[in-house]
Protein backbone atom coordinates (compact mmCIF):
# COMPACT_ATOMS: atom_id res chain seq x y z
CA UNK A 1 0.00 0.00 0.00
CA UNK A 2 1.01 3.07 -0.83
CA UNK A 3 1.73 5.93 1.97
CA UNK A 4 -1.39 8.25 3.24
CA UNK A 5 -1.61 11.63 4.27
CA UNK A 6 -3.72 13.89 5.76
CA UNK A 7 -3.61 17.83 6.52
CA UNK A 8 -4.54 18.38 10.44
CA UNK A 9 -5.95 21.71 10.77
CA UNK A 10 -6.73 24.71 13.16
CA UNK A 11 -9.42 26.78 10.67
CA UNK A 12 -9.88 29.91 12.89
CA UNK A 13 -6.13 30.38 12.61
CA UNK A 14 -5.38 28.70 9.69
CA UNK A 15 -2.79 26.66 10.38
CA UNK A 16 -2.28 23.00 9.52
CA UNK A 17 0.16 20.76 9.30
CA UNK A 18 0.46 17.70 7.61
CA UNK A 19 0.81 13.84 9.14
CA UNK A 20 1.41 10.45 7.52
CA UNK A 21 -0.93 7.44 8.41
CA UNK A 22 0.80 4.61 10.65
CA UNK A 23 -1.15 2.13 8.43
CA UNK A 24 1.82 -0.68 9.36
CA UNK A 25 1.28 -0.19 12.73
CA UNK A 26 -1.94 0.59 13.25
CA UNK A 27 -3.92 -0.53 9.95
CA UNK A 28 -7.16 -1.25 11.64
CA UNK A 29 -7.53 2.60 12.83
CA UNK A 30 -6.30 3.89 9.94
CA UNK A 31 -9.01 2.51 7.88
CA UNK A 32 -11.59 3.51 9.93
CA UNK A 33 -10.30 7.45 10.33
CA UNK A 34 -9.62 7.47 6.61
CA UNK A 35 -13.30 6.82 5.45
CA UNK A 36 -14.50 8.85 7.98
CA UNK A 37 -12.45 11.71 6.56
CA UNK A 38 -13.32 14.40 6.52
CA UNK A 39 -13.60 14.86 9.91
CA UNK A 40 -13.76 18.54 12.37
CA UNK A 41 -15.34 19.34 15.50
CA UNK A 42 -14.67 21.91 18.43
CA UNK A 43 -11.00 21.63 19.28
CA UNK A 44 -10.20 21.14 23.41
CA UNK A 45 -7.03 21.60 25.22
CA UNK A 46 -5.68 18.95 27.56
CA UNK A 47 -5.91 19.58 31.12
CA UNK A 48 -4.43 16.34 32.36
CA UNK A 49 -2.36 14.92 29.13
CA UNK A 50 -0.46 17.95 28.99
CA UNK A 51 0.39 19.06 25.68
CA UNK A 52 -2.75 17.69 23.58
CA UNK A 53 -5.80 19.20 21.03
CA UNK A 54 -7.99 17.07 20.64
CA UNK A 55 -11.82 16.83 19.04
CA UNK A 56 -14.75 14.44 20.00
CA UNK A 57 -16.81 12.34 17.64
CA UNK A 58 -19.70 10.28 17.52
CA UNK A 59 -18.32 6.85 16.78
CA UNK A 60 -17.87 6.89 12.92
CA UNK A 61 -17.12 2.49 12.84
CA UNK A 62 -19.50 -0.52 13.57
CA UNK A 63 -16.59 -1.96 15.75
CA UNK A 64 -14.14 0.27 17.25
CA UNK A 65 -10.41 -0.94 16.86
CA UNK A 66 -8.49 -2.84 19.16
CA UNK A 67 -6.08 -0.93 20.88
CA UNK A 68 -3.06 -1.46 18.04
CA UNK A 69 0.05 0.68 18.21
CA UNK A 70 -0.64 1.50 21.69
CA UNK A 71 0.91 4.31 24.59
CA UNK A 72 0.67 6.21 27.61
CA UNK A 73 3.72 8.16 26.53
CA UNK A 74 2.69 10.29 23.25
CA UNK A 75 5.72 12.19 21.81
CA UNK A 76 5.71 15.34 19.73
CA UNK A 77 3.80 14.60 16.22
CA UNK A 78 1.93 11.46 17.16
CA UNK A 79 -2.01 11.12 16.62
CA UNK A 80 -4.07 9.48 18.57
CA UNK A 81 -7.47 7.22 18.68
CA UNK A 82 -8.96 6.89 21.98
CA UNK A 83 -12.50 5.81 22.74
CA UNK A 84 -15.07 6.72 25.51
CA UNK A 85 -18.11 4.86 26.41
CA UNK A 86 -21.21 7.15 27.07
CA UNK A 87 -20.92 8.37 30.58
CA UNK A 88 -16.97 8.69 30.64
CA UNK A 89 -16.68 11.68 29.76
CA UNK A 90 -20.02 13.14 31.14
CA UNK A 91 -18.60 14.54 34.62
CA UNK A 92 -18.26 18.31 35.32
CA UNK A 93 -14.62 17.66 35.62
CA UNK A 94 -14.54 17.91 31.56
CA UNK A 95 -16.73 20.72 31.24
CA UNK A 96 -18.72 18.88 27.66
CA UNK A 97 -22.45 18.80 27.44
CA UNK A 98 -22.57 16.07 29.63
CA UNK A 99 -25.98 15.20 28.42
CA UNK A 100 -25.29 15.04 24.92
CA UNK A 101 -22.00 12.58 25.40
CA UNK A 102 -24.24 10.85 27.48
CA UNK A 103 -26.57 9.73 25.21
CA UNK A 104 -23.58 8.49 22.75
CA UNK A 105 -22.78 4.98 23.20
CA UNK A 106 -19.37 5.91 22.06
CA UNK A 107 -17.29 9.00 21.47
CA UNK A 108 -14.24 9.16 19.83
CA UNK A 109 -11.41 11.24 20.64
CA UNK A 110 -9.02 12.48 17.94
CA UNK A 111 -5.82 14.60 19.25
CA UNK A 112 -2.47 15.87 18.23
CA UNK A 113 0.69 16.05 20.23
CA UNK A 114 2.68 19.08 19.63
CA UNK A 115 5.25 19.04 22.16
CA UNK A 116 7.73 16.61 24.50
CA UNK A 117 6.65 15.13 28.35
CA UNK A 118 2.93 13.88 27.66
CA UNK A 119 1.42 11.43 30.04
CA UNK A 120 -1.79 10.00 29.41
CA UNK A 121 -2.72 9.68 33.36
CA UNK A 122 -5.94 10.64 34.05
CA UNK A 123 -6.94 11.72 37.90
CA UNK A 124 -10.57 10.08 37.51
CA UNK A 125 -9.65 7.05 36.09
CA UNK A 126 -5.72 6.36 35.62
CA UNK A 127 -4.08 4.81 32.73
CA UNK A 128 -5.91 6.10 29.24
CA UNK A 129 -3.79 4.18 26.59
CA UNK A 130 -3.89 5.68 23.08
CA UNK A 131 -3.66 4.38 19.83
CA UNK A 132 -0.88 6.16 17.95
CA UNK A 133 -2.39 6.04 14.05
CA UNK A 134 -0.22 9.05 12.26
CA UNK A 135 2.70 11.71 12.66
CA UNK A 136 3.04 14.59 11.49
CA UNK A 137 5.62 15.15 9.13
CA UNK A 138 5.56 18.92 7.91
CA UNK A 139 4.55 21.74 9.96
CA UNK A 140 4.35 20.54 13.70
CA UNK A 141 6.31 23.57 15.29
CA UNK A 142 4.11 25.92 13.02
CA UNK A 143 1.06 23.80 14.42
CA UNK A 144 2.77 23.78 17.83
CA UNK A 145 2.89 27.93 18.21
CA UNK A 146 -1.13 27.54 17.37
CA UNK A 147 -1.51 25.54 20.10
CA UNK A 148 0.50 27.44 22.22
CA UNK A 149 -1.97 30.18 21.70
CA UNK A 150 -4.83 27.98 22.16
CA UNK A 151 -3.77 27.15 25.54
CA UNK A 152 -3.24 30.98 26.37
CA UNK A 153 -6.19 32.67 24.68
CA UNK A 154 -8.84 30.07 25.03
CA UNK A 155 -9.95 27.73 22.27
CA UNK A 156 -13.74 28.93 21.98
CA UNK A 157 -14.77 29.36 18.60
CA UNK A 158 -11.70 27.11 16.89
CA UNK A 159 -12.30 23.66 15.06
CA UNK A 160 -9.94 20.94 14.82
CA UNK A 161 -10.13 19.36 11.37
CA UNK A 162 -8.85 15.97 9.67
CA UNK A 163 -8.93 15.54 5.48
CA UNK A 164 -6.73 13.58 3.10
CA UNK A 165 -4.11 15.49 1.76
Amino acid sequence: MADRYLTVSLDKRGVRCTAKLLDDRAPLTCAAVWEALPLGGDVYHAKYARNEIYALFPAFVDAEPPLENPTVTPIPGDLCYFTFQGTELGTAAYGYGREELARRPVTVDLALFYERNNLLLNGDTGWVPGIVWGTVVDGLDRMAEACQDLWRAGALGETLSFRRA
